[in-house]
């Protein structure tokens, strides 16, 4: 879009094209004079009239939604009953008819998963937006009185106007956190616009607003048994919303218990369920009986996918996909996840959402480092020193090691507390590995990550644990997790929906204390609790597993050779970014066994992939990666 210059249609056709397998079942565009739109549609419902651009009454207003909205039905009718006139009976156009009463704000109606744009031409005025917790992304770049946007980085760069040069500090960032996240991206010339955001441009100035923000405050459910029924009939009615679909839905199955939860829903809603599964020839990953039991338990139409060391072939189109260096490694099962169901299915419903509303991951659990920090500094100090003594050859897992992680942290403030227990390579790790002229780059102001400390700060909770969650449905949430489902279903034209991400569910978890959701070492207590008279105890106490990949066997044994062939590679080494001796030192430690340092390599990898993939070369396909000579 820009104020004083013609739009190319034939860019707006390349960046559909980008991005077509997002949407390969149709292609609409508008162009006039200085603003263009271009879609990729997946049909899910109205396959007949609900192509898009999609337009008001006197085709004032214009827009092109990535995304869904659940509750169009009954915003649909109220509509009607108020003199809108609708053309289709897609769940698109209940948009546009809401900006026409509520202009920007036509948001806060919205249940849904969306990124939109829409041009308001009376008002010469357009509207970005995207949902509350970041399920679809928005990328954008400004340069003169010219906006681009996009839902994925490789269309905008589509134009060669914009530089692909690196963004330093995104790169220290996603070293920390294995994901790059918002408003930051990869490329200095690219933002993304945070969840629960509008962006409004006119006349060559935007403003970029808030709209919705989870809040921690108690809630009026009186005890938990209340909140044990709320939560089954929220769960219910989340689900019932996300069931309407004119194509095939299936949902994915790991066997764990925000999964099962949602297949239960969907089963007692009538019907049979298609689910779908992934495990690993390591049984210590494979989660597959637990799924095959909860199938058996609701009668469901039962598919599975076993991932071997071989899937690693699939990395240079994860690379490319995911368009940014993306590090958690469950990426490549949720790949293949999706390529399976897609197989049979267009929508699969998943467990997403569970353990950020919850309290789900162990990691709420450290209180080593909490109860370190009430001594006195002078001792803490000597802790810290005496934690130091710890070389590099001494045993990832044994006490001293230990000493040094606990001590460490116990000298920080809380939130970079928390950013130590979750990260990758914390700031004296990165400090250790960066060059010289790599640490100028960065900055010092950016090794430590504001995306924990400032959620943390702004947080309404009332409880330590609830303050967490609220971090991580900001940060951890839209960044990794998000990112992750999103990319790896759209590359297959797969559309996922989340009934555990509704933000009306959300908030009513959000509403409940902490000590429900976390009791002793117990995880998500409440929540299963709930769900008792739904799941058997089996799957409901067993410990969590998550989406875990063998990485650290995989380079020891099988992928060996992969960490010392990528990342000391002389044009890798060439980059300046990083140390050579402490490279050569992470791939040793790891292949001796003294340290597993396998999601630090697995980041190292992506990294340096992404670079030669988008920064080195302008590509058109995945960059060939010849893994099988490695």
């Amino acid at each position: 879009m820009s104020d004083s210059d013609a739009v190319d249609r034939a860019l707006i056709e390349r960046m559909c094209m980008a991005i077509e397998h997002r949407g390969p079942d149709s292609r609409g565009l508008f162009v006039e004079s200085g603003v263009g739109l271009g879609v990729q549609r997946l049909r899910v419902i109205d396959l007949v009239t609900g192509d898009q651009p999609i337009y008001n009454e006197d085709r004032s207003v214009v827009l092109v939604l990535n995304g869904e909205i659940y509750n169009y039905q009954s915003l649909r009718a109220g509509l009607e009953q108020r003199g809108h006139v609708f053309t289709t009976k897609t769940d698109t156009e209940v948009i546009v008819h809401l900006y026409e009463e509520h202009g920007p704000d036509c948001v806060r109606w919205l249940r849904g998963m969306f990124a939109f744009a829409l041009w308001d031409s009376g008002r010469n005025q357009l509207l970005l937006a995207r949902d509350r917790v970041g399920k679809k992304p928005l990328f954008y770049a400004t340069k003169g009185d010219t906006l681009w946007f996009a839902s994925e980085a490789r269309a905008i760069l589509e134009d060669a106007a914009i530089e692909r040069s690196v963004d330093f500090d995104a790169i220290d960032t996603f070293l920390q956190l294995q994901y790059v996240p918002h408003p930051q991206s990869a490329f200095a010339a690219l933002r993304k616009l945070p969840p629960a955001h509008t962006l409004v441009w006119q006349h060559g100035r935007f403003r970029i607003e808030r709209y919705w923000k989870l809040s921690y405050r108690r809630n009026a459910i009186a005890d938990e048994q209340e909140a044990h029924e709320q939560i089954r009939a929220g769960l219910l009615e989340a689900t019932s919303l996300r069931l309407r679909s004119d194509v095939p839905l299936g949902a994915f199955l790991s066997g764990g218990v925000d999964s099962s939860a949602v297949v239960g829903a969907m089963a007692m809603q009538g019907g049979q369920v298609s689910t779908f599964s992934i495990g690993f020839g390591a049984e210590r990953y494979d989660e597959t009986s637990y799924a095959r039991e909860v199938a058996e338990l609701f009668d469901t139409d039962h598919h599975e996918f076993r991932v071997e060391p071989k899937a690693i072939d699939v990395l240079p189109r994860l690379v490319w996909h995911y368009g940014e260096p993306f590090a958690d490694p469950s990426a490549i099962p949720s790949f293949y996840l999706s390529e399976l169901a897609r197989q049979h299915v267009t929508v699969a419903m998943n467990g997403d959402g569970g353990d950020e509303s919850f309290a789900g991951y162990t990691r709420y659990l450290e209180r080593r480092a909490d109860r370190l920090s009430n001594l006195p500094r002078p001792v803490k100090s000597a802790l810290a020193a005496t934690g130091r003594l710890v070389g590099r050859g001494d045993r990832e897992h044994s006490l001293r090691a230990r000493l040094d992680r606990a001590a460490y942290a116990a000298l920080l403030p809380p939130p970079e507390r928390y950013a130590k227990w979750i990260g990758y390579f914390d700031e004296r790790e990165r400090l250790e590995l960066y060059t010289a002229d790599f640490r100028d780059a960065v900055g010092a102001a950016r090794l430590g990550s504001s995306a924990i400390a400032i959620p943390y700060a702004e947080s309404d909770a009332e409880d330590e644990i609830n303050r967490l969650l609220d971090v991580d449905v900001q940060s951890y949430l839209p960044g990794d997790l998000l990112v992750k489902m999103d990319i790896a279903s759209m590359a297959h034209s797969l559309e996922v929906r989340s009934p555990l991400l509704d933000h009306e569910f959300m908030e009513l978890a959000a509403g409940l204390p902490g000590n429900w959701k976390l009791t002793g070492r117990t995880t998500k207590r409440l929540f299963k609790d709930a769900l008792r008279p739904w799941l058997p105890d089996a799957i409901l106490d067993r410990p969590k597993w998550g989406f875990a990949v063998p990485l650290a066997s995989w380079f020891r044994e099988d992928l060996r050779r992969v960490p010392r062939e990528v990342l000391l590679d002389p044009g890798s080494l060439a980059r300046g970014f990083f140390r050579e001796e402490r490279l050569r030192g992470l791939v040793a430690e790891h292949e001796s066994g003294a340290y597993d340092h396998a999601n630090k390599l697995w980041a190292l990898i992506q990294l340096e992939l992404w670079l030669r993939t988008f920064v080195d070369v302008r590509p058109v396909a995945p960059v060939a990666v010849d893994l099988a000579a490695i």
